[in-house]
């Protein structure tokens, strides 16, 4: 598919966003689009602290442990894999309001079927179906809040979103509870997936009023309506806004081929590639296993079984302070010494945990506490590598880019991490179980000395001073 031209524009709109002081108008956007980590937070944590609870005869699915920690598992992330990328190159084509509206659609139907399910094949395809709404708004949530949000408060409120993630896993956790404990075994985990629902219906009618990224507007030939919200914006803050000097002349396309953007990430930006697949390798791999695979954890080494939300939540609570207390150093101190701390010094704490439980030194406690501090280091980088792809990347292939990297990224590590992690855990052996420990941390360690030697300093700058759109951009020194 070839790029159409439309016309050329000159704009000011990318400086007039930037230079807008924070405002409700933000805060409206970071509830409106950012939420929704919190809906894949608490979808992930509930099947993870489910499982041994789905395993027991009685609760409608004849389905095994290994299945919901494993299979289940790598198939909702292979949908979020193949829903990013889906869903990444229509936000670029279509808009960015068009597709979270749609991708939040999808991901309440598919929640809704999972309540439902009668049979395991039914259960596994619409953890499919979930993960393919939730890796859509990956890609559509993180380019929208990248290109609304003023560039010297990015880096912070990005990280914070993410971070988001897991006040849902807080919750999911929790609420698993009284879930297991008060209520029949075969009806618990459908409240539980059916309070996702909930939650993502009322995220619905606040991104409402979300309006399209007037950055994705002017470059698709539509600036009086990228015109029409800015000025909007301006008077609803109704600040005393000096004008910005800088404008830039853009040739408007109504769309980008796929040549166009494989080029761009491989030729012009071949350095800037390695880095998002090695950050998003790292971190999907860590991630990924441990928090569908913590539940097994606890109940194959410490028989702990309809309880293990309490534990679970208390590393959740650990992952968002890292992004919460840390964040605002990524706009600071900058981002490669930030970034390239967070995951090399989450994996030497990883390194420590794994020897610690190969010793059988650890209790549920203190496993839960070793967690905690390598956690709440990693949550932070973690976070970044979605701010980095987002930022280091021309607009026009934002989404695709954010899509692509997470997809990469999230099937090598997200994919196999489960049910490599799974594998080890049922042995029932420490040392296997350290292993799987010992891989994630070798990962993160790997990918924070690519970022070291490739990272990009992006703090406090536009995002056309990162990477100039395609139309103006020459190739990168």
């Amino acid at each position: 598919m070839s790029d159409v031209e439309t016309g050329t524009v000159t704009t000011k709109v990318p400086a007039r966003l930037d230079r807008l002081p924070w405002s409700r108008w933000h805060w409206m956007i970071v509830v409106g689009l950012g939420t929704v980590w919190i809906l894949d937070g608490l979808e992930v944590t509930i099947v993870g602290n489910l499982s041994a609870q789905l395993a027991k005869p009685g609760s409608g699915l004849d389905i095994t442990q290994a299945q919901v920690a494993g299979m289940a598992a790598a198939l909702y992330v292979a949908g979020a894999c193949s829903g990013a990328l889906f869903f990444g190159w229509l936000t670029d084509r279509f808009g960015r309001k068009k597709l979270f509206i749609i991708t939040l659609v999808v991901y309440l139907v598919a929640t809704l079927m999972t309540a439902l399910s009668f049979s395991v094949w039914w259960f596994l395809l619409f953890r499919f179906l979930t993960g393919f709404g939730i890796g859509g708004e990956y890609a559509a949530i993180n380019s929208a809040i990248d290109e609304l949000i003023p560039s010297r408060h990015r880096g912070r409120i990005d990280i914070l979103i993410n971070g988001s993630y897991w006040l849902g896993a807080a919750g999911g956790a929790l609420l698993t509870v009284p879930l297991l404990n008060d209520l029949p075994i075969n009806i618990g985990w459908r409240v539980a997936f059916g309070l996702g629902v909930v939650l993502g219906l009322a995220i619905l009618l606040v991104r409402r009023h979300v309006p399209e990224s007037p950055r994705w507007l002017f470059i698709h030939g539509r600036d009086d309506e990228a015109e029409e919200i800015v000025s909007g914006i301006e008077k609803q803050i109704d600040g005393d806004l000096p004008e910005p000097r800088a404008s830039m002349t853009i040739h408007q396309r109504k769309s980008i081929g796929f040549i166009r953007i494989a080029h761009t990430m491989v030729a012009l930006y071949p350095k800037r590639t390695i880095l998002g697949l090695s950050l998003f390798i790292g971190q999907a791999f860590l991630y990924n296993a441990i928090t569908f695979g913590y539940a097994q954890i606890l109940s194959t080494f410490f028989n702990i079984d309809t309880y293990t939300g309490y534990y679970f939540a208390v590393i959740a609570v650990g992952n968002f302070l890292g992004p919460l207390l840390l964040g605002p150093l990524f706009d600071t101190v900058g981002r490669v010494p930030m970034i390239s701390a967070t995951y090399i010094g989450s994996g030497v704490l990883l390194l420590g945990t794994a020897w610690l439980f190969s010793q059988g030194m650890l209790t549920a406690v203190t496993l839960t506490a070793c967690w905690c501090a390598v956690l709440f280091v990693a949550s932070a980088g973690a976070s970044s590598a979605y701010l980095t792809v987002s930022e280091i990347f021309p607009m026009e292939t934002r989404a695709m880019a954010i899509a692509f990297f997470f997809a990469i990224g999230t099937a090598a590590g997200g994919i196999a991490g489960p049910l490599i992690f799974s594998e080890l855990v049922s042995t029932g052996v420490p040392a296997d179980t350290a292993l799987a420990f010992s891989i994630g941390a070798l990962l993160m360690i790997a990918a924070g000395l690519v970022e070291l030697f490739l990272g990009v300093r992006a703090e406090r700058k536009g995002l056309e001073e990162i990477a100039a759109p395609l139309s103006t951009a020459e190739r990168p020194a």
